[in-house]
């Protein structure tokens, strides 16, 4: 980020997301940055550059780390509308790149109609007539919420999973119970009885059978299985007090998402809920300090917290606090079926909103190896380049004869941040050559991919009966328009 007096930037739409993340007016932002409210206007409307002065006195007004008004965010809605504009639907419409970067710059309000409006689309063109149901039924000034699981993640990306208010709520709780990360299922039983008179009872499998957790607020028990394991505990303990000591910072949050359907509503609570409990368990400083003395060595990190490996690397994707930021991760979570149950990214990893993942990308591979955490540097077809680490868990324990459940946890950054790591420790990143990956095999362009499970969209097949290729479908070079 450029410092010198003379340097002008014109980030309308970034200064008006910080501005919005901080909850703060117009008239609020100028007072404390010196100028007026209507310069602030022509800021947000890039019709007026913000100067390094300007740049600097909001680090300092606000304690924000500079690198806010960074392209992350940009990166992330370009790649989501050139994978929507990828669709046949838009077959005659031949959208140049640069005017869907400088949409998803200048207009990301625009590229969050666009999301949604697709993933209804696309709901409905899948079979799933409830969705376009529901759109019929309600009247046309009434707005679509789509999935809720969808939307939710939208929520998560647009607050880049980091949530200021939540953060300081764990930390206080941690320094008042005061106990090390052995003594925190305890401590958080004994918060809830004496603060809350809620009973913590562990239970054997017969009496809560397929239910995990539950809270009986007749009998104002919680009542955790015994398949849960001693992470996972504590980690049930501090969500149910997230629920009732930041019942406030909860709404708060909520309600800067602006309406919502009563499913994502609920949804996002849980969410958060869960972010809280997190947060309990891995305090920021102190999770930071951590990582950062270990090189991120999620197993020591594991034990130091006495939390779960998909804890830690969960955890991992949240280090976004202004001028104490961890490396931006992405993670993943995938069964052996390859459905993609999480993904998060503090980065500009190009997760795919509609599809699943590039096989080739060794993440799947951990169900075949699954005391092994695998590493591999990959590469999209644009040439930028991550390192990630893959391994298998199993969660929770399950009763035979029923099948223990298994998920996949992929975690990566880019590469430029891979020498942090200890994972890369004797690797000549410079050298090693990356995996050939695709978004996913709909939006991947890449030639002979004896992995491929479909054509491109952005191609015509090729069908040719006197051939047999290694890929089973050959496609030409010309994109359709």
């Amino acid at each position: 980020m450029p410092t010198g007096s003379g340097k002008k930037l014109f980030v309308g739409p970034r200064f008006r997301r910080i501005r919005q993340q901080l909850g703060l007016s117009q008239t609020q932002i100028a007072e404390g940055l010196g100028i007026s409210p209507s310069y602030v206007n022509l800021i947000e409307r890039n019709q007026r550059p913000v100067t390094a002065q300007i740049l600097l006195r909001l680090a300092d007004a606000y304690d924000l780390d500079l690198r806010d008004l960074a392209t992350a965010d940009e990166d992330r809605f370009f790649a989501e509308l050139n994978e929507i504009f990828s669709d046949p639907l838009f077959r005659q419409i031949d959208v140049p790149k640069q005017e869907l970067r400088d949409l998803a710059e200048l207009c990301p309000g625009v590229t969050h109609a666009l999301q949604r409006l697709y993933a209804a689309y696309a709901e409905a063109r899948q079979g799933e007539t409830l969705a376009a149901a529901q759109m019929a039924d309600r009247d046309v000034g009434t707005r679509y919420e789509g999935n809720p699981v969808e939307r939710v993640r939208e929520l998560i990306e647009a607050n880049r999973n980091y949530f200021p208010e939540l953060e300081q709520a764990a930390e206080t709780l941690r320094d008042e119970l005061n106990v090390p990360a052995e003594a925190l299922y305890a401590a958080l039983a004994a918060r809830l009885r004496e603060k809350h008179s809620i009973q913590t009872r562990i239970m054997p499998v017969d009496v809560m059978r397929e239910t995990l957790r539950r809270f009986d607020r007749h009998r104002r028990q919680l009542l955790i299985s015994e398949l849960i394991d001693p992470p996972g505990r504590a980690f049930q303990l501090a969500f149910q007090l997230g629920l009732g000591e930041c019942a406030q910072h909860l709404e708060t949050i909520i309600g800067r998402a602006g309406p919502l359907d009563d499913a994502p509503r609920r949804l996002f609570r849980i969410t958060l809920g869960n972010y809280f409990a997190a947060a309990v368990m891995m305090p920021y400083p102190a999770f930071l300090a951590a990582a950062e003395a270990l090189n991120y060595d999620i197993h020591l990190l594991a034990q130091r917290f006495n939390s779960g490996f998909e804890q830690v690397c969960h955890r991992l994707t949240t280090l976004q606090r202004p001028n104490a930021r961890g490396i931006p991760f992405f993670l993943l979570r995938v069964d052996n079926a390859g459905n993609v149950s999480k993904r998060f990214s503090s980065g500009t990893f190009p997760f795919s909103k509609f599809g699943g993942t590039c096989p080739l990308w060794n993440v799947h591979s951990t169900f075949d190896t699954p005391d092994r955490l695998l590493k591999q540097v990959i590469e999209l077809p644009d040439g930028t380049r991550y390192f990630s680490i893959a391994q298998m868990v199993r969660r929770p324990v399950a009763p035979h004869p029923l099948p223990q459940p298994r998920f996949a946890i992929g975690l990566g950054c880019e590469i430029r941040h891979a020498a942090r790591l200890v994972y890369a420790s004797g690797l000549d990143l410079e050298k090693t050559e990356g995996t050939p990956i695709g978004v996913n095999c709909r939006l991947c362009e890449r030639e002979n991919c004896g992995q491929r499970a479909e054509p491109p969209i952005t191609r015509t097949l090729i069908l040719d009966e006197t051939t047999r290729r290694v890929s089973s479908f050959a496609f030409s070079n010309a994109r359709e328009l």
